[in-house]
């Protein structure tokens, strides 16, 4: 038993936040039916690992019965999971409220960039925008050049799919209490926002510059809180905040500790000539060496890792951080649970191989099925 089997969630197929969102609630143990448009995939996402544990049906939500089905389907789910642009599933006629009379128990997540309202709601856009207007974006990159998009981490999946997937934990705890299900809005620019929480709390307090970037403690301006690189054109990263850590890396780096003396660890008119004094100095050694120097220490040491070779580092294959699926290395189901413990059941499943198999448990008959596949409603 998973932490989340006997519950069953109703994923609308979309890009980004939203498959992540279910692919967190399968890895958990939901039932995750995943409703696809099409029979064919973008060949973008022809290995699209988001899909794993679910299964996929194809329903032509254009159809009346292809809309009926939907609804039957979310007559017997915990969760309906959609990504659209707000009014969209209203116009499809699957809507939140149509979706609830059926269903008073359903939780309705809404995964979307600006909001279900707003003056930007109906605009498109993508995670650099959504970040953008957060303040998360401008805050990134060095003193004096342009800011810098840290993959789509943060708006997409942190401001995102995080949040969707703790609104919609929120709502089914809720609904223990009341028996009613409720729409969750999930926004990237709130979710975000929230995720900018400390540098607002720095910034309320004097301790951080929010006109510039690069200058700040965490930001890359403080030289014992950034990336190196190291002789062999490879980096490292060095994160030794507190006092304690940042007196371990110097006395394991053999440091000058006059040069690099704790007491003037903060002094910020030092840490640029001391960010070129380290840049030297790191570079004198191979990323390999640096490792072995200053690895399972308490200096806040870590080599910086290509996604190729992630999944190799012994403390991830101590933990079992990865696991291949369909023959791909790919992250393992996280958080840990210690009693029901999260799983990967299956890969990912072409478009459509369940259609009967979900369509039977959820009551139709061969026949209607059938009927169903003759008239376009399914695939």
């Amino acid at each position: 038993m998973a932490v989340l089997s006997g519950y069953t969630v109703i994923e609308m197929a979309g890009l980004g936040p939203c498959p992540m969102a279910g692919m967190l609630l399968a890895d958990m143990g939901a039932e995750v039916i995943r409703v696809e448009r099409s029979a064919q995939r973008d060949p973008l996402y022809a290995r699209d690992m988001s899909a794993r544990g679910k299964k996929s049906i194809v329903l032509n939500l254009k159809h009346e019965q292809g809309r009926e089905a939907l609804l039957a389907l979310g007559q017997r789910a915990d969760v309906l999971l959609e990504g659209y642009r707000p009014g969209v599933a209203e116009k499809l006629g699957i809507g939140p409220e149509v979706c609830r009379q059926r269903n008073p128990g359903l939780v309705y997540g809404r995964m979307t960039g600006w909001g279900q309202s707003g003056p930007l709601a109906l605009s498109a856009g993508h995670d650099a925008n959504y970040i953008a207007l957060t303040g998360a974006l401008h805050a990134i990159g060095r003193p004096g050049q342009k800011p810098v998009l840290p993959l789509n981490l943060v708006g997409d999946f942190g401001g995102g799919t995080m949040f969707l997937v703790a609104g919609v934990l929120a709502a089914l705890l809720e609904r223990q209490v009341s028996g009613q299900g409720q729409v969750v809005d999930a926004a990237m620019v709130d979710g975000t926002a929230n995720l900018m929480w400390m540098c607002h709390s720095f910034s309320a307090g004097g301790h951080w510059d929010a006109a510039d970037r690069g200058v700040n403690l965490l930001d890359g301006g403080a030289f014992f809180y950034d990336t190196y690189e190291t002789s062999d054109g490879k980096f490292i990263a060095l994160a030794p905040i507190e006092p304690q850590f940042y007196a371990e890396l110097v006395q394991r780096a053999g440091l000058d500790p006059d040069t690099f003396s704790g007491q003037k660890q903060y002094e910020r008119e030092s840490w640029a000539d001391n960010a070129i004094a380290f840049a030297e100095i790191f570079r004198s050694r191979t990323r390999d060496q640096w490792c072995e120097l200053l690895e399972q220490t308490d200096a806040c040491f870590a080599p910086v890792l290509s996604v190729e070779e992630a999944p190799s580092h012994p403390h991830h294959r101590a933990r079992k951080t990865y696991c291949e699926v369909d023959g791909f290395q790919q992250p393992a189901p996280a958080p840990r649970f210690s009693r029901t413990p999260s799983s990967i059941r299956h890969g990912q499943h072409t478009p459509g191989e369940d259609t009967v198999q979900v369509l039977s448990a959820a009551g139709f008959t061969p026949d209607q099925i059938r009927l169903l596949r003759e008239q376009g409603a399914v695939v």
